[in-house]
């Protein structure tokens, strides 16, 4: 009898020890799949700025090719008169970033086309570490189905490169559409 009585709660505490650890399991999973499926969605905002006025944007945050972040948003601006405008800003990390400012953006498609987007803030800048460049030409030549690169001009006269993933360029051409 108290063998019997010793198996069982040896039993029931294997039983509870495997429930918590599948349990665990299945919370981690669950967290995880958050995660992924957060990260997969994309990051298009629409929104009214104004009687008569849309703003559909897309945000990234990306990093550059010596790991730094940097917010990347492109953003369509719709005005009922049918006055359109397509502009591109870059926010790097602040103290770290100087734009230098009037300098166009230059993009590279991987097809080898190099285009220039104006600099926006070619009078004042909101920021140093801010560059907004109009990519209301820009964005129609480039490639739907390939990634591209951004060369940024800075103060000191270096240079630092951008690639902006396939799905990004993607997701900025059905914002326009």
């Amino acid at each position: 009898m108290v063998w019997e009585h010793y198996f069982q709660q040896k039993i029931m505490r294997q039983f509870f020890q495997r429930s918590l650890i599948l349990s665990l399991l299945f919370g981690l999973l669950i967290l995880s799949w958050g995660a992924i499926a957060s990260n997969a969605t994309a990051a298009v905002y629409q929104m009214e700025e104004a009687p008569g006025q849309m703003l559909y944007q897309s945000r990234h945050t990306l990093r550059d090719e010596i790991d730094e972040p940097w917010q990347v948003v492109l953003f369509k601006r719709e005005k009922d008169n049918g006055e359109n405008s397509i502009h591109l800003r870059l926010v790097g990390f602040p103290d770290l970033t100087n734009f230098a400012h009037p300098q166009p953006l230059k993009v590279f498609t991987s097809t080898g086309k190099v285009l220039l987007a104006e600099d926006f803030f070619a009078t004042e800048s909101p920021a140093d570490n801010v560059g907004e460049f109009d990519f209301q030409t820009v964005l129609p030549q480039l490639p739907q189905v390939a990634s591209v690169q951004l060369l940024l001009k800075m103060k000191d006269e270096s240079a630092i490169a951008l690639r902006i993933p396939a799905e990004v360029v993607l997701e900025w051409h059905l914002i326009v559409q």
